[in-house]
């Protein structure tokens, strides 16, 4: 039954993995393609590449999700069953969640739809939940990346806009179309060093669960390089849906804003990520930088009624995955357990 369930658990996680690369295949190339400086094919190709770049160069967010979140011990019979229960129950609530908003064209958070699961669904299990590590790991960044991204790039749209407030507008648009491709590969990278260790995060926890590794062991290269695999795929299948919220619907983007937004949310990711080893939303980043770098023209220039519906669906996603993941466990607790 344990390997049955590590299997079903590990083909969950890249299936979760490969909804990510759609779902937020957006939040890479969706700039980029508004203001022109990509076609949407070569934008897409070019994020799934990144991504399984990204995915490949550390481990530490992928630490956080497997160790910091819920502790699962590791015991015989039944109670590894359940904790292997609760990582699958996890997974399903998170991928709920991914294709309720996917469908409703909101850009939520992958990563925090992965990590309400894990607390729905250990609650649920009786398990202890890490409440000191969630709010010091999960909580506080995610309240913090919105808003350094904000302020981070309408402090760097102000600087650009003086630095170029005498420019030639067509050499300097063209100029910067260029450098988004710079720009959107660098968000790239940064959304599979973020996404794609989440999912090698959990699935390392499945093994963990079963007692196949020791919380002190590294990430076995094929979670590595599978996870790497399955994000990048989702990717290049393309998020559309979402990728007119933010390319369009949000603000109206030239290229000086689309590359600032860009290169600000990579700055975000790369900090969170190696710095702080906290899996923070790509999602909630970019688009916080895309409307700060909005706000500098007016107010007005962001469309506030979207960004509205935007926060909302940020607000619920913990909580939902979490009822979601919980009533997942109860039902498959029955069937499994």
């Amino acid at each position: 039954m344990e390997v049955a369930l590590v299997l079903l658990v590990v083909a969950l996680a890249l299936g979760f993995d490969y909804t990510n690369g759609f779902h937020d295949a957006s939040n890479a190339v969706a700039t980029s393609v508004s203001t022109r400086a990509l076609t949407p094919r070569v934008a897409v190709v070019m994020a799934a590449v990144m991504n399984f770049v990204g995915a490949l160069l550390g481990t530490s967010v992928a630490e956080t999700i497997a160790t910091s979140i819920v502790t699962l011990d590791v015991r015989e019979g039944s109670h590894a069953s359940a904790a292997l229960v609760v990582v699958l129950a996890a997974l399903v609530g998170a991928i709920g969640w991914n294709l309720l908003t996917w469908w409703r064209g909101l850009p939520s958070s992958s990563s925090h739809a992965l990590i309400g699961g894990l607390v729905g669904a250990g609650l649920a299990g009786s398990f202890v939940v890490q409440w000191g590590e969630v709010l010091d790991k999960v909580v506080i960044p995610m309240v913090l990346s919105p808003v350094i991204g904000f302020t981070l790039a309408f402090a760097l749209m102000i600087g650009v806009l003086w630095r170029f407030r005498n420019a030639r507008p067509g050499p300097t648009t063209r100029g910067f179309r260029l450098a988004q491709t710079v720009s959107a590969a660098a968000m790239a990278l940064g959304h599979g060093l973020q996404d794609a260790q989440k999912t090698m995060g959990v699935i390392f926890l499945a093994l963990l669960s079963a007692g196949w590794v020791r919380a002190d062991d590294a990430i076995p290269l094929w979670v590595k390089l599978l996870a790497a695999l399955a994000i990048s795929l989702g990717t290049w299948s393309g998020g559309w849906r979402i990728m007119r919220t933010l390319g369009r619907r949000l603000i109206d983007l030239d290229p000086p804003r689309g590359f600032v937004a860009e290169s600000v949310s990579a700055f975000v990711l790369y900090v969170m990520a190696m710095g702080l080893h906290a899996p923070v939303s790509t999602t909630q980043t970019i688009t916080s930088a895309i409307m700060g770098v909005g706000a500098t023209r007016r107010l007005s220039a962001v469309r506030w009624g979207v960004a509205g519906n935007i926060g909302v669906a940020w607000l619920l996603t913990i909580p939902a995955a979490a009822l979601v993941a919980a009533g997942s466990y109860a039902v498959l607790a029955a069937v499994l357990l």
